[in-house]
């Protein structure tokens, strides 16, 4: 952080124009062919005052990346005060926050791009995902729905997770479909076809 300035300074707005070129940049050259003097350059700043707020390259970069995670974390850390047991609540609750990541990923496209699909901590964001939808289901007593198909878990959420990754890039982010209408589309999928009881056992 910048010694000296103050919030809504020239110096701040200095420093959000960096990340925001940088994102620019990042999402379309690649972490490797992008220069800290390409970011200075499009965003208008000398080379001092980059270093004024970010030690490299690589610390914008995580900046970035870390960044993109809060919005995911936020998303799925907030949780109704009355939670709906079973698969009904579960159902409801993954509609709402796989909605609530389209939306937010719509919203930040070449972030996503960089923390979802581009660098390295992706692996991380993607494995604390398939953590947090274990929590909820976990949380809505439905773990029991899978032991009953003889699937583990994890290998199933990892799943779930890997078609998630796959729409968002082939479908959400070419705004080949609305966020709501995807978001039913794969929960139906997942949750309401697989686990029917209608449907036979694995």
């Amino acid at each position: 952080m910048a010694r000296g300035r103050k919030i809504n300074s020239n110096g701040e707005r200095s420093k959000q124009l960096l990340l925001e070129k940088a994102v620019e940049l990042f999402s379309e050259k690649g972490y490797h062919d992008t220069k800290i003097s390409d970011i200075v350059k499009a965003a208008n700043v000398t080379q001092p005052t980059f270093y004024l707020y970010f030690e490299s390259k690589d610390s914008l970069y995580n900046d970035l990346n870390k960044r993109f995670q809060r919005g995911f974390d936020e998303i799925m850390s907030k949780h109704s005060e009355e939670v709906v047991k079973g698969i009904e609540g579960l159902v409801r609750m993954l509609k709402q926050k796989i909605k609530m990541l389209f939306v937010y990923i719509l919203e930040n496209p070449k972030l996503t791009k960089i923390g979802l699909f581009e660098s390295e901590q992706s692996v991380v964001v993607k494995s604390q995902l398939t953590q947090q939808f274990i929590s909820l289901i976990h949380l809505h007593d439905c773990e029991h729905l899978l032991q009953s198909y003889c699937v583990d878990i994890n290998v199933a959420v990892d799943s779930f997770v890997g078609s998630l990754e796959r729409l968002i890039l082939t479908t959400l982010l070419e705004q080949k479909k609305l966020p709501c209408e995807l978001a039913n589309e794969l929960i139906h999928l997942y949750f309401l076809i697989s686990f029917s009881r209608s449907a036979p056992p694995l």
